[in-house]
């Protein structure tokens, strides 16, 4: 059996017991036995980047940007064989399995310059004879703890700055999507690393996640997750005083106003909602369409989705890949259900389909009439399933937009500069597009949501310093 170990304190260690990785595209297909690690396991690992971190934290700042440098060249020179392997177990299309490789590259390319570029301040005092010196220091142990759907994009942009920063981090990816993950940490573990700075282990949340959580040793805690489990992290790492910084979840708008470019508004939403499966944070759940326009909108996304190609994620000419397993295939169906019951109408698709190999694959699914308060068109469903609510002007659709306990991210399609500028000003969310999709964003520049979607400092860019730093302030008489 090829079974990938755990690293902790510079060693690759064997765990009790071992989970195979599926491909969603083809269940007969196992791509490897990976490590279920245990609680003390997830214990050596803290225990490890403890120990560790006072000498890196200290260390030079050139070996940090070179040990990420070097991570971030290896992941874009072997971008194609990372994302069929991305492809193959998560079950996005081989071209955004690529493109999430190239971009976890970049990012630790981006956070290598960063570590070069340590900010601070020198200020005089109110007080003659006294100078002010400002500084970001490490933050200590770092806990992260990532999810199935973007599974070395999400990892990247959480480990770099942590990194770069002089952090010791403990690393726990989704059990459903380990293979990327250890990948990225066979990467790490040969950049010039001293031991124990950075470990991973893989295993169930319950024993790995809980244990770095209640760790008194771990100083922080970054997430990206479910919004039941966000909000316990919340709660743990505030009792005990751990810095927390956690990801949940949206049910994005994407705003479609009767003036809209009617092309560009359906390329735009049928890229946001339903490619990577609809399987990301970002994804343009709820379609909100100025009356005006809406039956020839909903005509022409019918149409487009029509043309898309279901199908195994590696193959060429598949625009949506599979779902990523069994149970949220049920889920997704589960709600394709309760939306006809609630009296929504299905436009379009909602079937499971056969293709020559088995897989979890789903027809992208298409709700017109459907009532802002209808379930489905207020939690978060986490796959290709869109909801069309209409509009009847421009502020009706603002109103609408708004209404929903998340705000991550939202989207306009309009031709009107005043509508344009308003929206982004006024939509409650943290990320705003205006004729673009909403799930598409940049390494280099903030991301996260208001509301019920995150909490804690915004993720990427050099806005990442705000949760792997923190400020101290010294005095000195002249």
């Amino acid at each position: 059996m090829d079974m990938k170990p755990n690293y902790i304190d510079g060693a690759w260690r064997e765990a009790a017991s071992a989970r195979p990785n599926i491909n969603p595209s083809d269940t007969d297909d196992v791509i490897a036995h990976y490590a279920q690690g245990d609680a003390a396991q997830a214990e050596q690992a803290v225990a490890a980047a403890r120990a560790a971190f006072p000498a890196w934290s200290r260390g030079g700042i050139q070996q940090r940007a070179d040990a990420l440098d070097r991570i971030g060249a290896e992941l874009l020179a072997r971008q194609r064989e990372l994302g069929e392997l991305l492809a193959r177990e998560e079950g996005k299309t081989l071209p955004e399995a690529v493109a999430e490789v190239a971009r976890a590259g970049m990012i630790f390319r981006f956070f290598a310059g960063e570590a070069l570029r340590p900010r601070g301040e020198c200020l005089p005092s109110v007080r003659p004879g006294i100078d002010v010196e400002i500084r970001r220091e490490p933050v200590g142990v770092v806990a992260i703890i990532t999810p199935w759907n973007f599974p070395i994009a999400i990892p990247a942009w959480k480990i770099a700055p942590a990194l770069a920063y002089g952090n010791c981090v403990v690393f726990k990816p989704a059990d459903l999507v380990p293979g990327s993950a250890w990948a990225l940490s066979e990467i790490i573990s040969r950049s010039g690393l001293p031991p124990g700075v950075f470990n991973l282990v893989m295993g169930p949340g319950s024993m790995v996640g809980q244990t770095f959580i209640n760790a008194r040793a771990v100083n922080a805690i970054s997430f990206t997750g479910s919004v039941g489990t966000g909000r316990r992290i919340i709660a743990a790492g505030c009792e005990r005083g751990a810095k927390v910084q956690v990801e949940m979840g949206g049910k994005n708008p994407l705003v479609v106003l009767a003036d809209a470019d009617l092309a560009q508004a359906v390329e735009v939403a049928v890229q946001g909602s339903y490619f990577s499966t609809g399987q990301r944070c970002t994804a343009s759940s709820r379609l909100i369409v100025e009356k005006a326009v809406l039956p020839r909108f909903v005509e022409a996304v019918v149409a487009r989705l029509g043309e898309l190609r279901v199908g195994d994620a590696r193959a060429p000419g598949t625009h949506i890949g599979p779902v990523v397993d069994e149970g949220q295939l049920r889920h997704d169906l589960d709600y394709i259900a309760l939306g006809r019951e609630e009296g929504a109408t299905l436009a379009f698709g909602g079937r499971r389909l056969e293709r020559e190999r088995p897989g979890f694959y789903l027809e992208p699914a298409l709700f017109v009439d459907a009532d802002p308060g209808m379930r489905v068109a207020r939690e978060e469903i986490f796959g290709p399933v869109a909801c069309v609510i209409a509009a009847d002007d421009y502020e009706h659709a603002l109103a609408l937009a708004n209404d929903s306990e998340f705000g991550l991210s939202a989207g306009i399609c309009t031709t009107s500069l005043k509508h344009a500028v308003h929206f982004k000003r006024e939509a409650q969310a943290g990320m705003v597009m205006v004729n673009a999709a909403t799930a598409g964003v940049d390494y280099h520049v903030p991301f996260g949501g208001s509301k019920g979607s995150s909490y804690g400092a915004r993720e990427q860019g050099s806005y990442a310093a705000e949760f792997y730093t923190t400020v101290k302030t010294a005095y000195t008489a002249c």
